[in-house]
């Protein structure tokens, strides 16, 4: 490549630099409008896509329709992370931040690193991605509303739940939006209470009726009505809606994981249920596009920091916010599970206890090791296979897709 160019991405126009392999300035930093005459504008700002690299940071979602409009016109693009190009800017000494500045920083950056052109995933993933992140925020929605709705209930009626534990389970959602408050129990008949069917089958039963009526009696929230009553039903609402989405969300995730070869073969390894699996497919898209399962591993933020100067140790130090936090939160109950019902995986994690390691950091190692055979079912393209010479256990020997374990 003979030509860079750097594209500072915004949400309504953006702005694009072009440097030559010295850095030195061949276009200064030009706007350009999200929309279809702006696309134009650039790429006759660009000019022959066969000797340019473009280089980008993926800023929310407003680089995609331009990373797909350069791909289709045969530039070769490349997605940087933002850290990257900070930290040359630092290096840079530039004291001055604008769009302008930005976009040639990134240009010279690209003119210097030389970052690998960025190959976007089939659809099949990018559309397992979607769904992924779909049901992501309708869980967080979820959550506020159990939150909000625990808030209210404090108030309301705060003995409910000594007997209904989970407020977002159907049982609790049901009776709130019948009866939202402990006024509203306090009136209710045991039997009508009692009939209630919660989940099209399963009755709430005059033992659990007779209970809540006799709290709501002596509740200290049985003053409080009114706009509570419209507040609690209406969450109690949003809570079933998302309740039924989330099911048929699941329900489509699932089948579209059997139309995937990697996500299949995910599942293969003991505790890497199917909604882990997709949503590592969903935020890797390929693991084996990874170097080795050290760069998977350092990606996701599970490699141990050292810092090291003489004779001076700084590992008490903060931790650096370095890693993809939304793996490590989605890896952890699968490594929790991992580490009770795989045996070559419980081995290692008993070692590191043996060896004087807490109980975190022996789970983060572990996680680290459910990786490296995530990278290589994914790199070989073979189930994972555990055989356990002898009465001992040790790290599995099967085949080609584990042969990164040892």
């Amino acid at each position: 490549m003979r030509r860079f160019a750097g594209i500072d991405v915004g949400a309504e126009a953006h702005m694009v630099a072009v440097v030559d392999e010295s850095g030195a300035l061949l276009r200064k930093s030009t706007a350009f409008g999200e929309d279809a005459a702006g696309y134009r504008r650039l790429r006759e700002l660009l000019g022959d896509p066969g000797d340019v690299l473009v280089a980008m940071e993926a800023t929310g979602v407003y680089w995609r329709n331009l990373f797909a409009f350069l791909v289709a016109e045969g530039f070769s693009v490349a997605l940087v992370n933002p850290l990257r190009t900070n930290r040359f800017a630092e290096e840079e000494l530039a004291r001055t931040k604008t769009d302008a500045i930005d976009a040639l920083g990134i240009a010279r950056f690209a003119a210097q690193k030389r970052p690998a052109r960025t190959e976007l995933p089939d659809d099949a993933t990018q559309d397992l991605r979607e769904m992924v992140r779909l049901r992501m925020r309708i869980l967080l929605h979820r959550g506020d509303c159990v939150r909000r709705l625990h808030r209210a209930l404090r108030l309301t009626f705060p003995e409910f739940t000594n007997h209904v534990r989970t407020l977002e389970s159907e049982l609790a959602t049901v009776l709130l939006s019948r009866y939202p408050t402990a006024r509203a129990f306090g009136a209710a008949r045991t039997k009508a209470v009692a009939r209630v069917c919660f989940d099209g089958h399963r009755h709430v039963g005059e033992r659990l009726a007779a209970a809540l009526i006799s709290a709501a009696k002596d509740s200290v929230g049985r003053h409080y009505s009114g706009p509570y009553r419209r507040e609690i039903k209406y969450l109690c609402e949003d809570i079933a809606l998302a309740r039924e989405r989330l099911r048929n969300l699941e329900r489509d995730i699932e089948s579209m994981l059997d139309q995937h070869e990697v996500a299949k073969l995910l599942t293969t390894i003991a505790g890497i249920g199917r909604q882990t699996a997709a949503r590592l497919v969903a935020e890797l898209g390929d693991p084996a596009r990874f170097r080795s399962s050290a760069a998977l591993a350092s990606y996701v933020g599970v490699i141990p920091r050292v810092r090291q100067s003489g004779k001076r140790k700084f590992s008490g130090g903060p931790r650096v916010p370095l890693g993809h936090v939304l793996l490590r939160r989605a890896l952890w109950m699968p490594t929790l599970t991992a580490v009770r019902i795989n045996p070559w995986l419980r081995a290692h994690y008993q070692r590191l206890l043996s060896a004087g390691k807490a109980p975190k950091r022996a789970l983060v190692a572990a996680m680290r090791k459910l990786l490296t055979a995530i990278y290589s079912v994914a790199k070989n393209r073979r189930p994972f296979v555990l055989q356990l010479p002898g009465p001992t256990i040790s790290p599995p020997l099967g085949g080609a897709a584990v042969n990164d374990l040892s």
